[in-house]
């Protein structure tokens, strides 16, 4: 029982910051700058790990590597955790976890994005982070609108994509599952 809730303390947390340097990460691939509350809050959040890392992994080709190191290392720290809260660390089986796991933050982390564009289009598509999170799916979903033609005036590119990025998933989780 005290496993299992140090087990979600430990993902709880470590998914949180994981996936804020994952977004620092993509909204510099997408060349995007967030609203001013929201950027104060995710440089806040992760300063404390990405200026020590660029001082040994400087930005190169306009990507913040740090940030993208910084959740791998995230990653790394909360599977030997809870591997070592269930005694069975090795070091294959840790870089299959944690491998896994940065698959599936980043696959779960869009698929996130995509649902949030989703509910500002329906709800309030005026809403001041609506513009954000459209440019941060937007290389995502471009491809897709492409082949996709709207259904009257319905845009099914977010559907397509959400079930994709399921597939995905399952295909990641299935291929090393089957190598641990």
């Amino acid at each position: 029982m005290l496993n299992s809730i140090l087990t979600l303390i430990v993902d709880s947390i470590a998914g949180v910051l994981g996936g804020v340097l994952l977004l620092r990460f993509w909204m510099q691939v997408v060349r995007v700058r967030p609203p001013m509350a929201l950027g104060q809050f995710i440089f806040q959040l992760t300063d404390w790990l990405v200026r020590p890392l660029r001082r040994v992994l400087p930005g190169v080709g306009g990507y913040d590597w740090a940030s993208l190191i910084g959740a791998c290392l995230i990653i790394v720290l909360a599977v030997a955790i809870d591997l070592l809260l269930f005694s069975r660390l090795s070091p294959q089986f840790l870089v299959l976890l944690s491998l896994l796991r940065f698959v599936e933050w980043v696959f779960y982390g869009f698929m996130g994005l995509i649902i949030i564009e989703a509910i500002f289009s329906w709800v309030n598509p005026h809403a001041p982070l609506a513009p954000f999170i459209g440019a941060l799916n937007e290389p995502l979903l471009r491809p897709l609108r492409r082949v996709i033609p709207l259904a009257g005036s319905i845009d099914l590119s977010p559907l397509v994509a959400l079930v994709l990025l399921r597939i995905g998933l399952m295909l990641v989780t299935t291929m090393l599952g089957s190598l641990a």
